[in-house]
């Protein structure tokens, strides 16, 4: 039987209506639904629609702000800081997206750091806004209130996967790069736990320091840990872009692990680059472009059809979820019919 599949436009709208009966106020609601939308269509399916439960739970709670606006800690020109007040995160960052490229454009680049933010989400679906405007965009995340990664060598949680997304415009399609800073992610480790599956790879260590592909672990007595990009051979790459993250993210703001923790929410740093303020516009994508098909055009080694670019995926992905409807992840949409029973929020039709 095919998966049922939705209009992306009936997905947005019925997130949004759902947002609106949380308390969110107009334009949080908007940016949220369609944020959360653009995830799943890249295919993220962690960080998409599967969160808004969550997000609809912490507003109920009051742990997530839906109304006001980020406090303003200093304002240079290229140099911005926010404290988010536990708003919405996915409509800060997007905000400051906004202003970063604003700036952007008259000063060759534009930085906001965010302190205090709530979770946000898909980085790669804020990117498409930067690099359609032929802009280079930065975004880097982490949470303060969580731990789920030891540091190279140790075997503690010390801090979160860490995740960094750059969007680069070339003259084709843009390259959209989202990475973290460990193996995998908090995200599909629960979802692996909650199926009752085991993961790939031994991509965690044990409360010991053990390898294991248990995602279990992590919620264990003591708990286990995620393995820094490059594992136990290479984990210190990955271990030194956390710091730099960490620091990106929470130093610039001045707020985070040395802090008393607030509960889940993020600490963010955005970042965006004007090429038409540097050598040229034109030259920056014949450059971007040129590499681009390079890469593309490399021969595969053996086992591998084509080599592809970071987010070329996606981007087939969300073509055909704009043309055919939108797949989710099983059990979402059971979810999300559970919480707009209780809001008395109508449930989208699937596509016939």
């Amino acid at each position: 039987m095919p998966a049922e599949r939705w209009t992306a436009d009936a997905l947005i709208g019925f997130a949004e209506a759902l947002c609106r009966k949380a308390g969110f106020d107009d334009e949080k609601a908007a940016v949220t639904a369609r944020l959360l939308v653009e995830a799943d269509m890249l295919g993220h399916t962690t960080h998409g629609l599967q969160l808004l439960a969550p997000y609809l739970a912490a507003a109920e709670a009051g742990t997530m702000r839906t109304t006001g606006e980020p406090k303003v800690l200093a304002d240079r020109p290229a140099a911005l800081t926010w404290d988010g007040d536990r708003l919405p995160g996915v409509w800060l960052t997007d905000k400051a997206l906004g202003v970063a490229i604003e700036r952007a454009r008259e000063l060759g680049t534009a930085m906001v750091a965010i302190r205090r933010s709530h979770h946000i989400a898909c980085l790669a679906a804020f990117l498409q806004r930067a690099t359609d405007a032929g802009m280079m965009a930065i975004i880097a995340s982490s949470d303060p209130a969580v731990v789920s990664v030891a540091p190279f060598g140790g075997r503690q949680p010390l801090y979160t996967p860490d995740p960094i997304a750059i969007g680069i415009p070339t003259d084709g399609d843009p390259v959209l790069v989202d990475i973290s800073a460990s193996i995998t992610t908090n995200g599909l480790s629960g979802r692996y736990a909650a199926e009752g599956r085991r993961m790939p790879h031994n991509w965690l260590l044990d409360g010991e320091g053990n390898p294991t592909d248990d995602p279990n672990v992590l919620t264990a007595d003591p708990p286990g840990s995620i393995l820094p990009v490059g594992g136990l051979d290479h984990g210190h790459k990955g271990y030194g872009l956390a710091l730099m993250i960490e620091a990106l993210t929470q130093g610039l703001p001045g707020f985070g692990r040395a802090d008393p923790g607030e509960g889940w929410g993020a600490s963010v740093t955005v970042q965006v680059i004007d090429p038409a303020c540097f050598a040229g516009s034109d030259a920056f994508n014949r450059q971007t472009g040129w590499l681009a098909r390079a890469c593309r055009e490399n021969p595969p080694r053996p086992g591998v059809e084509r080599v592809r670019l970071p987010g070329e995926n996606g981007l087939a992905r969300k073509r055909k979820a704009l043309a055919d409807g939108v797949e989710l992840y099983p059990g979402i949409m059971a979810k999300l019919t559970e919480v707009a029973g209780t809001y008395g929020v109508e449930v989208p039709k699937a596509k016939s």
